[in-house]
């Protein structure tokens, strides 16, 4: 196999290591162009999902269940005028949402997922370890198990009970750990180091964000190559996120779009380090600086993303901005989201909320063109 991972911190490079010895996560050392002007929609053969987009892509395909090619809805949809809801209801994200929740595992992360396994393949893996409260576990424990391979999933011991049944339906082997989330990935960690298995990290592994910038390959097409003025999502670890800009970069850099969106995140009260790294933008971010945290938002938990640097870079490239939600904002945005007929897990609900806050400020006009990515099923929370 060819050294074909780079370190962005320090210019190492890697045939197979799960991070670099500096410490920092690893990158494929080239992104794939195709040759060529954007194709027409209709020369698109969805029925290869993100597969479609193999050109762009590092790894070879090996597994699929279908994952890609998410709808995208008006955020509004049709009401007979009688029962259109009051001013106080406020049904009005007047935004395209995409429907990342209606994939295989009911989350964005089979895009990660197929990616990353198809990687472990390549690499001669036979059992892959990956560290999750839920979706991501969920995700690579089935398509390891599509692809034949064992899987190891690490997670906290209090994770929600139909997060953990749907990752052990795949007769992956599940192991609680006491402690912070942080404890769970050490303990993660230290079995790869033992020879376990392979690390197939939606946080540390590269091939997982080469996967998620799908999710802005597909909307440029969906949107015939001309993208909304910003893209609105939630940001743990950055994994749809981060995957975006970097789908949107590859987009613009083969010429097959003009500029890329504003990347606009929302993070959880009191999980917000970006919120925090950003320049001159705490007191614009109450939430943050109060003291709840919001745990009804538990997929983006995390208080130290391993890829904050990129994070923050492709924010202020984009001429974007971070903001944090509160726990009853983040309640009231779900029944929402119920109400007009989305259902998606909790954590979905600080997009939409978010997009409202950006309005406010008049960071976000009204006549921008805004998508929100549906991150997680209703039944996975």
């Amino acid at each position: 196999m060819s050294a074909d991972l780079r370190c962005p911190a320090c210019g190492n490079t890697y045939a197979d290591r799960w991070c670099c010895e500096c410490g920092q996560p690893l990158d494929f050392a080239t992104q794939p162009l195709p040759d060529g002007p954007a194709p027409a929609f209709a020369d698109l053969d969805t029925r290869d999902g993100l597969w479609a987009f193999a050109d762009f892509l590092p790894v070879e395909r090996a597994v699929a269940l279908g994952a890609g090619w998410a709808p995208i809805v008006d955020s509004e949809g049709q009401r007979p005028s009688e029962s259109r809801p009051s001013a106080g209801d406020a049904l009005d994200w007047d935004a395209t949402f995409k429907l990342e929740y209606v994939s295989p595992t009911g989350s964005f992360k089979d895009r990660g997922a197929a990616t990353t396994i198809a990687r472990a393949i390549e690499c001669g893996a036979d059992r892959v370890i990956e560290d999750s409260s839920g979706n991501a576990g969920t995700a690579i424990a089935t398509y390891a198990a599509r692809a034949g391979l064992d899987a190891t999933i690490y997670v906290p011991a209090d994770a929600k009970s139909a997060k953990l049944r749907a990752i052990e339906r795949t007769g992956a082997d599940v192991v609680r750990i006491e402690g912070t989330r942080a404890d769970v990935t050490a303990a993660a960690i230290e079995a790869v180091g033992d020879g376990a298995g392979w690390y197939a990290s939606h946080a540390w592994n590269p091939a997982f964000f080469a996967g998620t910038a799908t999710f802005a390959l597909e909307l440029a097409a969906q949107c015939d190559w001309q993208v909304p003025e910003a893209v609105v999502c939630p940001l743990g670890h950055g994994t749809l996120f981060l995957g975006a800009y970097r789908g949107f970069r590859a987009l613009h850099t083969a010429g097959w779009i003009d500029e890329i969106p504003r990347l606009l995140g929302a993070q959880a009260a009191g999980y917000a380090p970006v919120v925090d790294r950003l320049d001159g933008r705490a007191e614009r971010n109450d939430a943050n600086d109060s003291d709840d945290q919001n745990d009804l938002a538990d997929g983006i938990q995390i208080r130290d993303p391993v890829r904050i640097k990129a994070i923050v870079d492709a924010i202020q490239t984009t001429g974007g901005d971070a903001i944090a939600i509160d726990t009853e904002t983040t309640r009231e945005e779900h029944e929402r989201l119920g109400r007009a007929g989305f259902d998606v897990e909790p954590t979905c609900a600080v997009a939409p909320a978010a997009l409202r806050k950006y309005r406010e400020r008049g960071i976000v006009a009204d006549t921008d063109h805004v998508v929100v990515p549906l991150t997680g099923a209703g039944s996975n929370a």
